[in-house]
């Protein structure tokens, strides 16, 4: 019988559904599947992009383990495509490869100052207090007033753990390091701006309320921003999450305020026009005040406002990053596909070559979506058998062979399951679910037993 060998580059939920659905298709062939992740652990963005006080979508993990720990599926990790592995490796050894690489750059926001001390990207934050091994141990938490400028869930998270006290954090994984930053953090106000109103809000319910649960914050909305067009006051009796959305904002108008220590303002009709600075540093943030154009936009007013603050974070969306050898649309972030078949510059597919998840699509949708986003994918590397690459080396060893000759400190799944309960170990003493290991090195020489 036939049997497809399969490389999956990427080992997040895309990836990870992406082998669970081709495994459980109907098929008239065998499938082996490798997973090559360029972390010693798997997982991607639920383990280093989702807030360490998001225990429901980290639960994500659990459906994502329990596919992996079926044993049919290899997994690789420690290994970068691009510098541990090429695309001609992988035709050496595989029939077809798709890239689940997802998205984890900061998109830009082109205004004046941004490139200011204290203006940062939210992906550089949000790796750094979920404890990414690839980013400085370090962060600058010396401002009193911060901005956010964006309205979707990343900001919102961004948002919490700069306004959030560093001790409710505690029963959470929440790397140790992290806890004493955010500790001495001398914030006392942060204000997330959007430049549309509420009912156009990209945020999701749940985010918003648990928002609004911060110990000793103030949450603060302006009046202002309830003066709805038709096309608002439409989008909230017709559409379920917006209406719940208005519905928490409008309970937060009737709040009273003044007597918490900090203070996360809303600003709607929003629109950023330049980062204030002086000696190269932030010092404010200035925004053009929109209303509703009457078709469900914004329009400017030409009312220039102007807050003032110590530093800014960009959370307009996240961008994917190029990869060897494969074509790459630098305006969208993204690989060029027809429902996951890559396209090269001529819109010709590229045999044997497929992409899934954020680096097919973009960065939108839940992660949930990914699912859906990874069956339109798997369905045509099972229908294009014809096109599928002939390998010289399509053994199981020569792929360890391979790693081995160029000294790849390789982690595989019987290390990601000393690594965790090494973590959960860490974690136990405190009655923490984890600790997380940090350190790249150590991520390695524990999940290798070293």
């Amino acid at each position: 019988m036939t049997t497809l060998r399969l490389a999956i580059v990427g080992a997040g939920p895309a990836g990870i559904y992406a082998a669970d659905i081709i495994l459980k298709a109907e098929r008239q062939f065998d499938v082996q599947i490798d997973l090559f992740e360029q972390l010693p652990a798997p997982y991607g963005l639920v383990r280093y992009g989702v807030a360490p006080d998001h225990p429901r979508i980290k639960g994500i993990i659990n459906a994502l383990r329990d596919v992996l720990d079926r044993g049919d599926i290899r997994i690789f990790g420690n290994v970068r495509y691009g510098v541990d592995i090429s695309l001609d490796d992988l035709k050496k050894h595989y029939n077809a490869v798709i890239f689940s690489t997802g998205a984890i750059a900061d998109a830009d926001l082109d205004i004046p100052g941004i490139e200011l001390e204290g203006s940062y990207g939210a992906a550089d934050f949000v790796s750094w207090f979920d404890g990414h091994p690839d980013v400085p141990r370090t962060w600058p938490l010396d401002a009193h007033s911060i901005g956010v400028v964006g309205v979707g869930n990343v900001a919102l998270d961004v948002s919490r753990m700069l306004a959030k006290h560093a001790d409710d954090l505690l029963p959470t994984e929440i790397p140790e390091n992290v806890y004493d930053v955010l500790k001495a953090s001398p914030v006392t106000d942060v204000h997330i701006f959007g430049r549309r109103g509420p009912a156009q809000v990209k945020f999701s319910p749940l985010e918003l309320r648990e928002l609004g649960e911060l110990r000793d914050v103030d949450m603060i909305v302006y009046d202002e921003d309830f003066d709805y067009d038709e096309a608002s006051k439409t989008a909230i009796k017709t559409n379920k999450q917006v209406f719940v959305i208005d519905k928490v904002l409008n309970q937060w108008r009737q709040r009273e305020t003044g007597s918490a220590s900090r203070r996360l303002h809303l600003h709607f009709y929003a629109k950023p026009v330049r980062v204030e600075g002086a000696d190269g540093r932030v010092t404010g943030f200035t925004y053009e005040r929109t209303r509703p154009d009457g078709a469900g936009g914004v329009e400017g007013t030409g009312e220039m406002r102007t807050i003032p603050m110590q530093a800014i974070y960009r959370a307009v969306g996240y961008f994917g990053s190029p990869l060897d050898g494969i074509p790459f649309d630098e305006k969208r972030g993204v690989i060029p596909n027809h429902e996951g078949q890559v396209l090269d510059d001529d819109d010709q597919l590229v045999p044997g070559v497929y992409a899934t998840g954020w680096i097919k699509r973009g960065p939108i949708g839940l992660i949930g979506h990914t699912k859906s986003d990874a069956m339109e994918t798997v369905g045509h590397v099972l229908t294009d058998q014809a096109s599928w690459w002939t390998p010289s080396e399509p053994s199981l060893e020569s792929v360890n062979e391979l790693l081995d000759s160029r000294g790849v400190k390789y982690t595989d799944l019987d290390g990601w399951h000393r690594l965790d309960e090494h973590e959960m170990a860490l974690g136990e003493p405190q009655g923490r679910a984890r600790v997380k290991v940090v350190p790249r090195d150590d991520m390695i020489q524990v999940s290798r037993g070293e």
